[in-house]
């Protein structure tokens, strides 16, 4: 490679978040976005015409490295004039008398306005087809998509640790690029009730320990001793 870090995408998967702090961080080092298929995203991989892709599994993990991240919904993509446009969610059940189209996804679209039957799609799917003839409705008993970001197993390279830290949240002071160790984790933040508990704590605390003597008060004593040795009586002499 030349120094860019190159990374797949499948369609439906957005990354610019993560691209903007990629451009802070590591200015010197070009992202390139690579847009993929289902029928490329590992080959594309194997064949190092990336480094790194956001993958739709399942995939052949052969030679991978995987990290699962999230859970795609899956929808049903219908006419808008669909009875089950009707209900916030349907089951696979209620489709048990529809016809599902399994196509390439653009070609089944449009089948789909054109009546001819309905799709299940991972949500972030239906968004990028959305149209004003369609809408989606969540499929609440059909399993999700996962997505995860993969790279050929042994690549360990710092800019790759450094992309999977850009994706899970790590901020750049926790940044492990060239060897940098993890950061210590910040100490937990003590609650509302936690905090005054513990300030009733310090003052039975203060209550209960010995009162140490002012100067004043101290002075006060010494006198009151003079006072009584002076007296008849007080231990003084006569």
């Amino acid at each position: 490679m030349d120094g860019t870090l190159r990374v797949g995408i499948v369609p439906g998967v957005t990354v610019s978040k993560w691209s903007r702090v990629w451009a802070d961080r590591l200015p010197d080092t070009p992202l390139e976005i690579v847009l993929t298929t289902p029928e490329t995203q590992a080959s594309v991989l194997r064949d190092a015409e990336v480094d790194m892709s956001f993958v739709r599994l399942p995939i052949d993990e052969d030679g991978l490295t995987l990290i699962p991240l999230w859970t795609e919904t899956a929808v049903v993509v219908l006419p808008r004039d669909h009875e089950a446009s009707l209900f916030d969610g349907v089951t696979l059940a209620d489709l048990a008398d529809e016809r599902l189209l399994d196509g390439e996804v653009a070609d089944d679209i449009e089948l789909v306005a054109a009546g001819v039957g309905l799709r299940i799609l991972p949500q972030s799917l239906a968004q990028l087809h959305a149209r004003k003839d369609l809408l989606y409705r969540p499929v609440t008993d059909a399993e999700g998509t996962r997505i995860a970001l993969a790279w050929r197993a042994g690549d360990d390279r710092p800019e790759l640790e450094e992309f999977v830290g850009i994706v899970r949240g790590r901020t750049a002071r926790s940044s492990r690029v060239a060897g940098a160790a993890e950061a210590e984790p910040a100490p937990a933040k003590r609650t509302a009730k936690a905090k005054a508990k513990a300030k009733e704590a310090r003052a039975e605390k203060a209550k209960a320990a010995p009162k140490r003597p002012t100067a004043a008060s101290a002075r006060a004593a010494a006198n009151a001793r003079r006072q009584r040795k002076g007296r008849p009586g007080g231990g003084g002499r006569g």
